[in-house]
């Protein structure tokens, strides 16, 4: 009896669109949602623990025909600073960099703060990133610290 040689399935190449790799598994779903991925209507492959030599464990987001603006690309970052952002057309990469976190998050998540003026009217978020590796934000109207275990996305 002969064994089969195949020992990984290849996934059809995008013609256009973005792949978002190196998403740490726990975070994978998280990038789903905040990207409203749900409602998408192209083709999106989601890959979830698969190996990685680097992270031992990692997510994979393939998403045709969707290429991602400055504000949703600061929620990856947020959510998966690990992740890798590659760009496609015509099948082939024009583009692949890392995420970076922010100096200065706006827009994107709510403050951690329950009095905090903007939980109460129609204000802006907006805070100041003061630790990247631990990932902790500063609100510029109360000050309160929010850190990413406690955060929300808006």
């Amino acid at each position: 009896m002969e064994k089969d040689p195949r020992k990984e399935l290849k996934v059809s190449a995008i013609e256009n669109g973005t792949v978002i790799d190196h998403i740490p598994s726990r975070s994978l779903f998280q990038v789903v949602r905040i990207l409203n991925l749900e409602k998408y209507e192209s083709q999106i492959l989601v890959g979830m623990n698969l190996d990685s030599r680097k992270y031992g464990r990692k997510g994979i987001l393939k998403i045709s025909n969707k290429f991602f603006r400055n504000d949703e690309i600061n929620k990856i970052a947020l959510a998966a600073p690990t992740a890798t952002m590659i760009v496609i057309r015509d099948f082939q990469v024009v583009e692949k960099r890392a995420v970076e976190i922010p100096d200065e998050v706006i827009k994107i998540v709510k403050c951690f703060n329950p009095n905090c003026i903007t939980n109460h009217e129609k204000i802006t978020t907006r805070f100041n990133v003061i630790n990247k590796e631990e990932l902790r934000l500063q609100c510029h109207y109360c000050e309160k610290i929010t850190a990413k275990d406690n955060m929300v996305f808006i």
